[in-house]
């Protein structure tokens, strides 16, 4: 869905991307506000997606009106990957979020005799099976305070360690752990309360990793 989003001029292809398609394809580059859909379930999956700067959550709404939340896409993420020919969840932004948009056929084309490609595609492929095992893993056999840690240092790991982390809020927290938001925030105040993590600010969005090794125990 590209309503509501503003289009550029693509800037070169990078990462995953480039790998994948060797740099020759056409993509046009989005911008979509805070909440915004970039798609929805049960849509014609036709595009792939990078992220260049923001993020964004895939979810799917269930029957009983919950929503769970089964990724978050940080900068450089590709995402809209399908075995399909529809969307299996829906997307929208966390926060003002550019993403470049390219056909998937483009891509499928540029990987013809690619070599190169199809050790790439292999590669990203099981990372993504590694990231959907890891996490049915934390919703089926973690205590909610170990959900949390887990949470915390996946975090911590895909942006490579910053002094300080800036979280999406409890909300979707909750619900990419499948635990209720005043168990998310008990959980935030135990850690405090052990001296693992900072707070910065009233928002408590932004934190500080105080000791990455003790906080790992809760995670083993």
């Amino acid at each position: 869905m590209l309503i509501n989003a503003n289009a550029a001029a693509c800037q070169p292809i990078d990462g995953h991307l480039a790998a994948l398609a060797g740099g020759r394809v056409a993509c046009s580059e989005f911008k979509y506000r805070r909440g915004i859909e970039i798609f929805g379930e049960g849509e014609d999956a036709e595009y792939v997606y990078q992220i260049t700067s923001g993020a964004v959550r895939t979810y799917k709404m269930l029957p009983d009106g919950r929503r769970q939340i089964n990724a978050f896409h940080l900068q450089g993420d590709m995402f809209g990957f399908e075995n399909g020919i529809t969307h299996r969840f829906s997307a929208d932004a966390l926060v003002e979020t550019h993403v470049r948009i390219i056909k998937r056929g483009s891509i499928l084309n540029a990987m013809q005799s690619r070599v190169v490609s199809t050790k790439t595609l292999i590669c990203y492929v099981t990372q993504n099976l590694q990231h959907a095992e890891d996490h049915m893993l934390l919703l089926g056999r973690k205590t909610a305070l170990e959900r949390v840690a887990a949470f915390l240092l996946e975090m911590d790991e895909r942006l490579n360690h910053p002094p300080m982390i800036v979280l999406m809020n409890r909300r979707d927290i909750a619900d990419y752990l499948g635990i209720t938001l005043e168990t998310v925030s008990r959980a935030f105040s135990v850690l405090r309360d052990e001296a693992l993590l900072r707070f910065d600010g009233n928002t408590q969005r932004r934190l500080e990793l105080l000791d990455r090794q003790v906080l790992a125990k809760f995670d083993a």
